[in-house]
């Protein structure tokens, strides 16, 4: 109980963290007149992304490197599988053509080099290098094909909101802002401590290991700041905000977040068996089967949504009967 307990209050801390550090990330973002789809696919990515980082760093710190890899996969196929297909559910989702160019590509081939570099049973630093720097060249690269797209928010935004000079209250403005976006990273971090020490003290409890708690618990409650934001943004219509996050959320998981958590230990993190013969090429496949799904139409349907949540359903069942 003792363990649950910690878990909850963790998971409680990661959702409040990431709330407040995005609400500041993305206001600092919009007053530097940057376009909504490069804030979902950068901004609000990395943010949502954040207890997967903490989560990856403390875990490792504390010998569970295991959880923190199951965590990374298991948060992909629950963004790929429930929150994007949750989100057509509610309404069929459009996809843009640079998506389709871009982001699914960079999507898959994350995946695959993940599993390529994860084959010899262990991810080393220089593996977390390699994926370090996919993850600054595909910023990189965001912004710079976005850059057309941008000088045209910013001249829509002049057009409506014509420059008048700074105002008097655009520092306090700023510094709240500022203020909320580094305090709910300190939240995170501590929700990370508290939700690592409670999960491994369930799978001890039940006898299971870390790797089904990171792929199960742990990356459901991880992911809880991605499913928030995409469903918020699919009631207001911010339909590109909620494809960016998840697909640029998807993506630095791999690139960034386990890049940089792979750069902590030492000698690398040493993978369970089945995190390699299993659990990655299921996270390479389900990456892989969305690539038709998103251009066939150029949509995602009602009907697509559906089988998607219960293919993840049906992933869920399988992990349990399976590693339990």
């Amino acid at each position: 109980m003792a363990n649950a307990a910690w878990f909850l209050a963790g998971l409680g801390a990661l959702v409040i963290g990431a709330d407040l550090m995005m609400r500041g990330a993305t206001k600092i973002a919009s007053r530097l007149r940057i376009s909504p789809i490069i804030v979902g696919l950068t901004v609000v990515a990395i943010g949502t992304s954040m207890p997967e980082l903490a989560i990856g760093v403390v875990s490792v710190s504390e010998g569970s490197g295991a959880l923190a890899v199951g965590n990374i996969a298991g948060a992909n196929v629950i963004n790929l599988l429930f929150v994007l297909g949750l989100s057509a559910l509610m309404l069929p989702l459009a996809i843009e053509m640079r998506t389709l160019r871009f982001e699914l590509p960079v999507m898959a081939g994350a995946a695959i080099l993940l599993w390529v570099l994860a084959v010899d049973g262990v991810l080393s630093r220089v593996d977390g290098l390699i994926l370090t720097i996919g993850a600054i060249g595909y910023t990189y690269a965001v912004i710079l094909a976005a850059r057309r797209e941008t000088r045209k928010a910013t001249a829509e935004f002049d057009e409506v909101y014509p420059a008048d000079g700074a105002r008097a209250d655009d520092r306090p403005r700023t510094a709240v802002q500022v203020g909320m976006m580094l305090g709910g990273i300190a939240i995170i971090v501590l929700g990370a401590q508290w939700l690592v020490d409670g999960a491994v003290g369930m799978a001890r409890g039940f006898g299971v290991s870390d790797a089904l708690i990171g792929l199960t618990v742990v990356a459901i409650g991880t992911t809880a700041p991605e499913l928030v934001t995409t469903v918020v943004s699919t009631l207001r219509g911010d339909r590109d905000i909620a494809v960016g996050n998840l697909l640029g959320s998807s993506i630095y998981n791999i690139l960034l977040i386990l890049g940089v958590t792979c750069l902590v230990p030492a000698h690398g993190l040493e993978l369970p068996p089945e995190l390699v013969r299993i659990d990655i090429p299921l996270m390479v496949a389900v990456t892989l089967v969305c690539i038709p799904i998103f251009i066939s139409g150029r949509r995602v349907g009602r009907i697509e949504g559906g089988a998607m949540v219960c293919a993840y359903l049906a992933f869920l069942a399988f992990l349990l009967v399976t590693q339990t």
